[in-house]
């Protein structure tokens, strides 16, 4: 597992390739990948900028852990995470998740765990700057609660 949290832009394409290079070849089928970018709009207004905070080495523990998780409750070879931090503006990549497996429906549920904490309970604030210059706090994406159910019914399918 690796766990990266960065001001500087990344590649996310680029990112997985690199870490596929290092894996052991043929112990994995597939990856799965979800790239989150930054949207031009919330909640029906226009967004210039976002602002994203962390606490340094607590996002990153917290990170590994729901990425041990997914290790736990799924058979999967490899999980990659990247986040920014800092100043980001529309369609620059947020997030990269990506999760190698065997088969892909392990990749697959692995991933949505992952990105959905990730969404939903790691420790990031985010601040966004309207056109007009006007700055609002982010609260968690309301469409998030049935992702967290769809979570919890997983898991007690799982455990």
């Amino acid at each position: 597992m690796k766990v990266v949290v960065q001001e500087a832009a990344f590649d996310p394409y680029k990112e997985v390739q690199a870490f596929q290079e290092s894996l052991p070849r043929g112990k994995h089928g597939g990856v799965v990948s979800f790239v989150g970018t930054m949207r031009d709009i919330n909640e029906g207004v226009d967004v210039s900028t976002m602002y994203l905070d962390h606490y340094p080495g607590m996002t990153e523990k917290h990170i590994e852990a729901v990425c041990a998780d997914a290790a736990d409750r799924w058979d999967i070879i490899d999980s990659l995470v990247v986040h920014r931090y800092g100043e980001l503006f529309p369609n620059d990549p947020i997030v990269l998740v990506a999760v190698w497996s065997s088969h892909r429906a392990e990749g697959f549920d692995a991933c949505r765990f992952i990105i959905n904490y990730l969404k939903k309970k790691a420790p990031f604030w985010k601040r966004e700057t309207t056109p007009e210059g006007e700055q609002r706090w982010v609260e968690h994406n309301s469409r998030d609660a049935k992702a967290e159910v769809a979570d919890l019914e997983e898991a007690a399918r799982t455990a």
